[in-house]
């Protein structure tokens, strides 16, 4: 807590050293190195709380100003660019983006950027939609991964966002420079949802080239697990949202359920290696998927079939060793 409230007073002050005009090219021209220097430090994290942090800052330094002054004083003011991303005016927020001519000094601002996107004036987020891109190409690859990791789990709660402003996201994901540390960091991430992340990147064709690496290769489970299932399936499957489903309408109840979208994937590696590789995966969560496409593909696989089957069935998971035991049942069967 000690930490959180000194972090939030170095951006109390950074804000107003940043709008302290001694002269008129000060105003003109507004320094906000202070504030970019303190934002460089702050967790991505709680972006709402720190939003309304900076513009509270904002509103209350021109607000020393008499009552008469103050409105006239905050339109004098130039462009603060990255400071005005903050701002309660959108009218300042949309020039902001629209002036802003360089990459994002560090990560916390470059996401400031990105929640544009879910702005409450649309005309904000159209000039999110026509800066980020331009923000994104000279901006750090690893610090618009780092941005990547706390946006795409969540924003489909961000209800203003549509279409349009997703596919600036996509575009920045398919960058050639973000796709080979994009796949790194999932590869290598201990915790976190990774393979949440994972399948929302796959909306593009930016990591198909990866995929049987990321099966095999990758720290979570998790996300092995729908590498693999990717491979197996040939697509991918997300959820886009939230659709009510009528359950009864006589009593007038239905329940939400999610709406799934899907693309088809090519995939190069054969399918009986990709199962070969799966049924000897570390994880019991990648083996239940192996054996779940054994039984579905029986009739393809040929001979190999009754010897994975049989590793399946002899698996200490139990769930993994069911599935291995139902597939030798079904060749039995067919014997």
């Amino acid at each position: 807590m000690l930490l959180q409230e000194r972090l939030q007073q170095e951006v109390i002050t950074s804000v107003k050293k940043s709008l302290s005009f001694d002269i008129l090219y000060q105003r003109i021209r507004p320094d906000i190195s202070p504030f970019i220097d303190a934002t460089s430090t702050l967790p991505l994290k709680n972006l709402d709380d720190w939003e309304r942090l900076i513009r509270g800052a904002i509103g209350c330094f021109f607000s020393t100003s008499t009552q008469a002054n103050a409105r006239f004083e905050s339109h004098q003011v130039g462009s603060l660019r990255w400071l005005d991303l903050c701002h309660a005016d959108g009218f300042r927020r949309e020039r902001a983006l629209r002036v802003i001519p360089e990459g994002a000094p560090n990560a916390f601002l470059l996401a400031l950027a990105v929640r544009r996107l879910n702005d409450w004036v649309p005309q904000v987020r159209e000039a999110a939609r026509d800066a980020l891109p331009l923000i994104a190409a000279s901006s750090d690859p690893e610090t618009l991964v780092d941005v990547l990791f706390i946006t795409l789990p969540y924003w489909n709660t961000w209800g203003r966002m549509g279409e349009s402003e997703k596919d600036v996201l996509m575009k920045i994901i398919s960058m050639h420079s973000v796709t080979e540390p994009l796949k790194k960091r999932l590869m290598l991430s201990t915790s976190g949802p990774a393979a949440t992340l994972f399948i929302q990147t796959a909306r593009t064709a930016a990591l198909d080239n990866f995929l049987a690496e990321i099966a095999v290769s990758s720290v979570q489970p998790s996300l092995r697990a729908k590498a693999y299932r990717c491979l197996f399936e040939g697509k991918v499957v997300w959820a886009e949202g939230l659709t009510w489903q009528w359950v009864d309408k006589a009593y007038g109840i239905k329940r939400r359920i999610p709406v799934l979208k899907e693309r088809a994937i090519s995939t190069a590696r054969p399918f009986l290696e990709t199962l070969r590789k799966a049924t000897r995966d570390p994880s019991p969560m990648v083996r239940r998927i192996a054996g779940e496409m054994l039984i579905k593909e029986l009739d393809r696989i040929g001979d190999e079939a009754l010897q994975l089957a049989k590793i399946l069935a002899s698996d200490p998971s139990s769930s993994v060793a069911e599935r291995g035991r139902y597939a030798l049942t079904d060749l039995e069967k067919r014997a």
